[in-house]
């Protein structure tokens, strides 16, 4: 967050894990094509659960995030309903903050 902070942006922040996102706003931002850019591949529940050698479907993925939120790639950086990003990306972290 300390790019997009020394950038200018300011921030509401959010723990996820005592504040995790809702299931209505993972259904809406999670791209069942792309689910491995949402899952946090590095988080311990990730490696013991095997989640990488399982094909998951959108909704057990969702269902896994909402029962452990650390599953949840860090950051989620929310701009506005439509311009979302999940991890860091400075490409994309830039492009966020151009009006």
């Amino acid at each position: 967050m300390a790019y997009l902070e020394g950038k200018g942006v300011e921030l509401r922040k959010h723990d996820l894990a005592k504040e995790p996102p809702s299931r209505e706003l993972l259904e809406r931002l999670v791209d069942e094509s792309h689910l491995e850019d949402f899952l946090n591949t590095r988080s311990p529940s990730y490696k013991e659960r095997n989640l990488g050698a399982r094909r998951l479907t959108k909704r057990q993925a969702i269902d896994l995030m909402i029962e452990d939120p650390n599953l949840i790639r860090r950051p989620l950086v929310l701009r506005d309903p439509k311009r979302v990003i999940f991890g860091f990306d400075a490409d994309k972290y830039d492009r966020l903050t151009k009006p």
